[in-house]
């Protein structure tokens, strides 16, 4: 069997995502598209990680993304005739690997391409890329979308991390999913004995459609420190936009983020997720979310009870969200009860079950 990943340069939800996987299968082969060495934990690069031939064109590792046009020649250009079993983890091009024809292939989506379809603004639009670029990017995206609408065919199930993610794979896929949410590593994420700080947490990949500026904005508002863990593309820009007390720490290791995780205030996520790992992992410390009442966090995030789900993407509204948390009385217990809901073994119990379930319907056609 074979495991397949878009990309490895760092540790963000699908990669956690990933390393349980890849402790579920230990014998399987990993294929990705690219693969920064030493940026995911030893769960991953442990394994035979095989590459396509991104991984040879100048500055790969750091500037894959401009190399999407090519993305669709190199996924399919991997060799899996040896496969009986293909598990492909995918927000972008990883579930269109082709399969051997004996070979069973379920497909655990974070997301269908983003860029391709509702997302391309936030990627492509003129005030990222300017006018004339954007322009050209149009038909080249219309026609990516295409070939991810046409390589759903080759998954024989999807799984998809959210209700939220089903819905649009039902959309743009025509087809249906299962719902298994991510495992979140509850034995790890833990409340700690200490006190709360002052400070506002973010969590998230520097990546455009995460909407970091509304969380610099909120945290400016209420003239509170503010915290940002990741690394990514739109450093430089969020760097512009940042106040004196905005502090960017780059990557953690899971060490340190548990400790800015048990220390914050409150844990912010501005953007709208397809599920989001960050919420989880902040109840599973005890600490509440503010978070946008869109997309995954609705499944995740109780609001009044373990956070705050804001209705709004104004400014002003997350400011007022935050503040709100003060009049709550948010139970650190009753956050971590919600986030056991996302433990490890939830998912690999329903994990397995799928995988079976899948091999036992294809064996029987």
């Amino acid at each position: 069997m074979v495991l397949v990943h878009d990309w490895l340069t760092g540790m963000r939800g699908g990669e956690k995502v990933l390393a349980v996987l890849c402790r579920m299968f230990p014998d399987a082969d990993l294929l990705t598209l690219v693969h920064a060495r030493g940026s995911v934990t030893r769960a991953i690069e442990g394994r035979r990680v095989r590459t396509s031939i991104i991984q040879r064109l100048p500055g790969a590792t750091r500037f894959y993304r401009q190399y999407l046009p090519l993305f669709p020649v190199a996924i399919e250009g991997f060799d899996l005739d040896d496969a009986d079993l293909v598990i492909s983890s995918s927000h972008c091009a990883a579930k269109a690997v082709v399969p051997p024809g004996r070979a069973v292939h379920v497909c655990y989506c974070h997301s269908p391409m983003r860029y391709a379809w509702d997302q391309f603004p936030h990627y492509f639009g003129p005030e990222r890329v300017g006018p004339l670029l954007s322009r050209l990017a149009q038909p080249a995206m219309a026609a990516m979308a295409r070939w991810d609408r046409a390589t759903a065919r080759r998954v024989h199930r999807f799984l998809a991390n959210s209700q939220y993610v089903a819905g649009r794979i039902a959309r743009y896929y025509n087809r249906q999913a299962s719902v298994l949410y991510p495992p979140v590593d509850t034995h790890f994420f833990t409340p700690g004995d200490e006190p709360p700080e002052p400070y506002l947490l973010v969590v998230s990949a520097l990546v455009p459609y995460k909407r970091l500026e509304l969380a610099l904005s909120a945290a400016a508002r209420l003239d509170l420190p503010l915290k940002i863990v990741g690394t990514g593309p739109d450093l430089a820009r969020l760097r512009g936009l940042a106040g004196p007390g905005v502090e960017f720490l780059g990557a953690l290791d899971d060490e340190a983020l548990r400790g800015v995780y048990r220390r914050a205030r409150a844990v912010l996520m501005p953007g709208e997720e397809d599920f989001g790992i960050v919420p989880v992992e902040a109840m599973a410390c005890g600490r509440p979310v503010v978070a946008r009442a869109r997309g995954g966090a609705v499944e995740t995030v109780v609001h009044g009870r373990t956070g705050v789900l804001v209705d709004s993407d104004r400014p002003e509204a997350f400011a007022e969200a935050i503040a709100a948390l003060d009049d709550l009385t948010l139970d650190p217990a009753a956050a971590r009860a919600q986030a056991e809901r996302f433990s490890i073994a939830v998912f690999e119990r329903g994990f397995r079950a799928a995988v079976a379930e899948t091999l036992a319907a294809q064996a029987a056609c």
